[in-house]
């Protein structure tokens, strides 16, 4: 707390947010005076791990906490400490870390499966880096769920109409945008590089800088509030579905990721002569067995599965392949110190730090069971079998069939992270859809 308190005396700061992920990577946590901050460590509630997407709490609440829905002890992590800067007071935002209140990390806690994963590589004398590529809309405001989404106005004040893979000219469509979102992350020190236009309308693509995973998610996680406060305020929404609209590309979070030999500090996938070692063969072949079972870990949402389709960049297939965009698991091509795997699976909806995690920890299975994968595919991919379900509820039932997975993500947070979903699945096939009363009403 020394720390944390110097940092906030330096910027004169009034509030604090102390912000804890849910199971879905929402926001949730208090804003507390500073001095009140300083004071004592703030407590939650730790049922609010087990909310859904909609804020309700899963049917099995009271069997996965206490009966009496105790607080949790949170403790603020330094190194997340950032400004607000949309606030209008001086607002500091710091991630918190959820304990029980005996002392022991919560096993509700998205960020400590995370943490929990990279423990198990350092205990191997392995670190994981990665680098996200975060996808997104730009969205007119629109207040009635009913209707379809649209493109919003840009800069020539016409609605963007025509796919601009890559267009220069067309981000400068909403260079006020960008503008205010680059400052918003400047001023939170948010490691973002490469901005891209995407193949959507008014689509784009973020790029991050390669570093420490449980950093890369923290600043996934803080961006994506970045984000909608930037569209905000330039009169517009931005929008993390994973398929937003129906004739347009889904939206990922491709995640690049190697190894580093923590005792010789070289990448633990290749030879300084460019030969890619054995584990790298056994962390593909990891990715290739555990993704159809973790595949709700990426893809979270009903809406998610929208997204999967070879035709459009969103995999589901199992193959991999050098500099090949059309397979799950890309090798890009590089020199041999930078050599890595993008994982192309994740949908942008999905919690950063549980998305990460599952890529890492089905890597990491593949290492220690010594997996061997599949011949590196050439060519297109596009006709190859689908290998993943294709709806939340068939992931869900892949969750319950973990096989040597291990206790690299325990089978108990597993549990809660199915029970949860499996309501949020049940709300969502509770509403009768417009589809339906069309086609159904007169018709059947």
């Amino acid at each position: 707390m020394k720390t944390i308190e110097q940092w906030l005396n330096k910027h004169n700061i009034s509030d604090v947010e102390c912000l804890v992920a849910d199971m879905a990577g929402m926001t949730r946590g208090k804003l507390i005076r500073v001095n009140d901050f300083i004071g004592e460590s703030p407590k939650l509630s730790e049922g609010m791990l087990l909310q859904t997407i909609t804020g309700n709490y899963c049917d099995e609440h009271d069997d996965l906490v206490s009966p009496e829905d105790r607080d949790m002890l949170l403790k603020a992590d330094p190194k997340s400490i950032r400004l607000v800067p949309w606030a209008k007071r001086a607002t500091a935002q710091v991630i918190h870390d959820c304990y029980t209140p005996e002392g022991e990390p919560h096993y509700l806690s998205s960020r400590n499966v995370l943490k929990n994963v990279l423990a198990e590589y350092k205990s191997l004398g392995l670190k994981a880096v990665i680098a996200p590529e975060v996808e997104f809309y730009l969205i007119e405001k629109n207040s009635d769920s009913s209707k379809a989404l649209t493109s919003p106005l840009g800069s020539s004040g016409r609605s963007t109409s025509i796919k601009q893979p890559l267009g220069v000219d067309a981000l400068y469509e909403f260079e006020r945008f960008i503008n205010t979102l680059y400052e918003y992350c400047d001023q939170q020190e948010l490691a973002v590089g490469t901005l891209s236009h995407e193949s959507g309308t008014a689509q784009m693509e973020i790029n991050f800088n390669h570093g420490d995973p449980l950093d890369l998610a923290d600043q996934v996680f803080m961006f994506k509030r970045t984000l909608k406060h930037a569209a905000l305020k330039q009169g517009m929404y931005a929008t993390f579905m994973a398929k937003p609209m129906a004739d347009q590309p889904g939206s990922s979070m491709h995640i690049h990721q190697s190894l580093i030999d923590l005792e010789s500090g070289t990448n633990a996938f290749c030879t300084a002569t460019g030969d890619k070692t054995d584990t790298f063969m056994h962390y593909l072949a990891g990715l290739q067995k555990y993704t159809p079972k973790l595949i709700s870990f990426y893809a979270p949402n009903v809406n998610s599965y929208r997204r999967f389709t070879n035709y459009l960049n969103a995999p589901s297939n199992l193959c991999w392949g050098y500099d090949n965009r059309t397979v799950a698991f890309r090798v890009p091509d590089s020199k041999p110190e930078a050599t890595r795997i993008e994982n192309r699976f994740s949908g942008i909806d999905s919690n950063p730090y549980l998305a990460i995690a599952a890529s890492l920890a089905s890597g990491l299975a593949g290492i220690k069971n010594k997996l061997s994968p599949t011949a590196p595919f050439k060519g297109c991919v596009d006709n190859a079998e689908v290998k993943i379900a294709t709806s939340l509820e068939k992931a869900l039932d892949n969750l319950m069939d973990m096989g040597d997975f291990g206790t690299i993500i325990s089978a108990e947070f597993i549990h809660a992270y199915r029970s949860v979903k499996l309501n949020e699945l049940a709300e969502y096939n509770s509403v009768i859809t417009a589809w339906e009363r069309e086609n159904l009403l007169s018709n059947v």
